[in-house]
């Protein structure tokens, strides 16, 4: 049995209650902590910003990757580069202008899509499903699916590597907190998936230990007449999620879980109200979160902890150093600026490390680790 060390102390000049009532002089407050937003912790409060660095050597810093400028490759789903991968965790993004004519397999583990732009219907073993830009689509791990599009459609796709998605326990707040279950979609076996069925020739394009293997068959596989259960490929959208709030207290990132994995989570940022009592912090805190990496794409609004940030980008916080809001979002999160976020974005917090493909090298703002210098008036992030 293993139990850290637990000794609540408090020593110099500190707030009374983390995120709250700053001392007037040690306004920057950093939160250091294990196991993401549930271990041991501690809050030290600076006179400088932590994020205040002038120079910044060697491979270990912030990232910054605009996917708006990836190439496109091809229509099929596996011969997408990995953006960030491990063993447990590839991110990839795919741009479908065309209708898939061919089934895709993931015998790897669970896929999760979010729909970034786009709209169209999935085709898949338990029935026909229509999404939309800003749905969440988890197919489990071996699902045989297809899509459709109404217009060129782009995708962030999540595989949990031999492994499987999950609902976040929710505790205190109850099970229909966040969103309510009854909120997610399933496909249906309805006329329009009784229609498709044919018996034309079908591929199978499956793949197994990132290699590809293909299955002809004389018909089309997706056949089912009906399924009973309690699995299935499941949807929601991000407008469906109704996000846990506090007027007094800046909830950690954990609080908007979306989807848990064995080694990663996902969650989900979508607009809320922002802190409205006095002492309250009005923007994320700094943190170090030194046994996860933190990975953030960028949907859609105004990120209002980011300077420079459009839709479509995303940022990579391995761990090892203190990240936070950018000064402007800080003196204006000081200022009460803002009373309501308006922002959407995708969070992925890995337990291992990530690996950068290379695929995102051609298109990362270098100049993302100075954007927090407050003397850079036009920083790209």
């Amino acid at each position: 049995m293993r139990k850290p060390a637990s000794f609540p102390h408090s020593e110099g000049v500190t707030s009374r209650q983390a995120h709250a009532d700053f001392p007037e002089h040690a306004i920057y407050e950093r939160e250091t902590g294990r196991s993401g937003f549930f271990g041991p912790a501690s809050h030290f409060h600076h006179k400088h910003a932590p994020t205040g660095w002038s120079k910044w050597q060697g491979p270990l810093r912030p990232r910054a990757f605009d996917l708006n400028q990836l190439e496109k490759q091809t229509n099929h789903p596996w011969q997408q580069a990995n953006i960030l991968s491990n063993a447990h965790c590839k991110m990839r993004f795919w741009q479908l202008d065309t209708n898939m004519d061919f089934l895709a397999r993931n015998a790897d583990g669970d896929e999760l899509l979010f729909i970034h732009e786009g709209e169209g219907t999935l085709w898949c073993d338990y029935g026909r499903l229509t999404f939309r830009e800003g749905d969440y689509i988890v197919l489990p791990r071996s699902t045989m699916w297809r899509l459709d599009v109404t217009s060129s459609t782009r995708i962030l796709m999540i595989e949990a590597t031999n492994d499987s998605y999950q609902l976040p326990e929710k505790g205190l707040v109850g099970n229909h907190a966040i969103f309510d279950p009854a909120a997610l979609r399933i496909p249906s076996i309805d006329q329009a998936f009784l229609d498709q069925q044919d018996e034309n020739p079908w591929q199978v394009q499956i793949k197994r230990h990132d290699q590809i293997s293909t299955v002809s068959y004389p018909f089309n596989p997706l056949d089912a007449q009906g399924w009973h259960g309690d699995l299935c490929a499941m949807s929601i959208n991000w407008r469906d999620i109704r996000p846990l709030m506090s007027h007094r207290y800046h909830l950690p990132p954990s609080a908007h879980t979306t989807f848990v994995a064995q080694r990663f989570v996902v969650c989900t940022f979508v607009p809320r109200p922002i802190e409205s009592d006095p002492g309250a912090l009005k923007v994320p805190f700094y943190h170090n979160n030194d046994d996860y990496d933190e990975v953030l794409f960028y949907h859609a609004g105004d990120f209002f902890s980011r300077d420079n940030i459009d839709a479509g980008m995303m940022t990579f916080h391995p761990a090892g150093f203190t990240h936070g809001p950018h000064p402007k979002a800080f003196k204006a999160g000081r200022a009460h600026k803002k009373t309501f976020t308006d922002e959407v974005a995708v969070m992925i917090d890995t337990r291992d490390a990530l690996e950068i493909g290379e695929a995102v090298c051609g298109v990362e703002n270098t100049e993302y680790v100075n954007s927090w210098q407050e003397h850079s008036d036009d920083s790209r992030t």
